[in-house]
């Protein structure tokens, strides 16, 4: 192996890809189907290359799904600690909807009744029925086209991520789902071989990297390519990506850029730190009889490991984890509470990971059936619900950025998200109260009404 950046300035290039995305279901008027790429801050070509949403555009597809959104109905508006949702009854709505008003889905539906996190999950037998509760509120559209809380600002949940999590158990179960975006081989021997080249470091320096470079390469292994769901983990990888190497500023003080983090380019030497997110979950709270649990802990966390690129462009991965890229992992980490409410795309990771975890619960403890309840609009491969489709990004160009360090510059990194939903399903403890709280939620049940406070 030989060091990837060799020049006789003794100086390394920090590049890292892509454009902030976040992503939102919109169904809207001719303005959409002339410009259904742009979605949430991002725009995919006719190569299936993301790009910047130009800022005109988000203006006109924001005040689009205002102008879309219903009413938000009644107590649904309340901000409270604890809204509960029917599974039967969510499952009933979706199918009234389907047989009566051609498919489209009230607003209450789509967004879950206002739900901003899982939390707990009731088996009431007695009615047949599996209850999924949480922080909620009513909701708007903000500025990037996110749908979240009217007071908080944090997202909810979509019933299009939830359909997907349920509908990819056995996916999550065999493989994980996971998002990665990379350079390639041939795009790292180029860089090499361009850097080798250089004698001065100069404005042109920025245009022959990223055209050495070329496109980076996105891989969603999991859930469909085309989904919401997918959209998010693309978007939370590229933007802690673009936080760590300083290419946008972050949104939270105690969240530095990596790069300021470094106290010389000689600190990197020849390894590349790669960051990726992941579940970071307690385990599960469940009741004596299994009927009630409780998701646990903040729910996201920062991974990190060295990589060592080879000669012919390949990377190696060395088991190591070097202080300096762990420290940064740690402050993710430590702030992504925080994180999440600043950069809205954060709070949809999570949001999703919430799901992915409750319906690797609901399998493998099997709660559907101890309920005796069958969600054929929700979890049935076969069902009529018609999720919303976006183009699937394939690629993404590289982006530079450099930053000096002493008289040294330095270097990239990859990355990627990874929702191992099973081994957090498969880590729980028996909790004393866990049985008294869910006889308390559902006796609170309001007769035909699929939500309640």
């Amino acid at each position: 192996m030989k060091a990837l950046l060799h020049l006789r300035f003794r100086f390394a290039l920090v590049m890292i890809l892509g454009v902030a995305m976040t992503a939102t279901l919109v169904q809207a008027g001719q303005f959409l189907n002339n410009n259904r790429n742009a979605v949430g801050g991002v725009s995919i070509n006719v190569d299936g290359q993301l790009t910047s949403a130009p800022p005109e555009v988000k203006r006109q597809l924001r005040q689009l799904m205002l102008d879309s959104m219903e009413k938000v109905p009644g107590d649904m508006t309340m901000p409270v600690k604890m809204r509960k949702v029917s599974l039967r009854g969510l499952n009933d709505a979706i199918k009234a909807s389907v047989q009566n008003n051609g498919g489209k889905l009230p607003d209450a539906v789509k967004y879950m009744a206002g739900l901003q996190r899982i939390e707990y999950v009731f088996v009431d037998e007695a009615n047949n029925d599996v209850v999924i509760a949480g922080p909620a509120e009513g909701w708007t559209v903000d500025e990037s086209g996110n749908v979240v809380g009217v007071t908080t600002g944090r997202p909810v949940l979509l019933l299009d991520d939830f359909i997907v999590a349920m509908q990819t158990t056995e996916e999550a179960r065999r493989g994980g789902i996971t998002c990665s975006i990379d350079p390639t081989a041939e795009g790292r021997q180029n860089l090499d071989n361009y850097l080798a080249s250089l004698t001065r470091m100069d404005a042109s320096v920025k245009d022959g990297v990223e055209r050495a470079m070329g496109s980076q390469v996105i891989t969603i292994t999991g859930v469909p390519k085309d989904s919401h769901f997918a959209r998010v983990l693309v978007a939370a990888d590229f933007r802690m990506k673009r936080i760590a190497m300083h290419l946008d500023p972050s949104p939270v003080r105690g969240l530095p850029s990596y790069l300021d983090m470094l106290p010389s380019a000689r600190a990197v030497q020849n390894a590349m730190p790669r960051w990726w997110l992941a579940c970071n979950y307690q385990p599960l709270a469940q009741s004596e009889d299994g009927l009630a649990w409780q998701l646990r802990g903040p729910g996201v966390k920062a991974m990190t490991e060295d990589e060592i690129v080879a000669e012919d462009g390949s990377v190696a991965q060395t088991g190591k984890t070097s202080a300096i890229p762990q420290k940064w992992a740690d402050a993710m980490t430590k702030n992504y509470e925080e994180l999440s409410a600043e950069d809205k795309v954060f709070g949809d990771l999570r949001n999703v990971m919430d799901m992915c975890v409750i319906a690797a619960l609901l399998q493998k403890e099997q709660l559907l059936k101890k309920a005796n309840l069958e969600l054929d609009m929700i979890q049935s491969d076969s069902s009529p619900v018609k999720l919303e489709a976006f183009p699937v990004p394939d690629t993404v160009p590289t982006f530079f950025s450099a930053m000096k360090k002493g008289r040294q510059w330095v270097i990239t990194a990859s990355g990627g998200v990874d929702i191992n939903s099973w081994e957090v399903a498969s880590h729980s403890e028996n909790v004393a109260g866990m049985d008294k709280l869910r006889t308390e939620q559902l006796a609170s049940a309001t007769t035909n009404v699929w939500w309640w406070n």
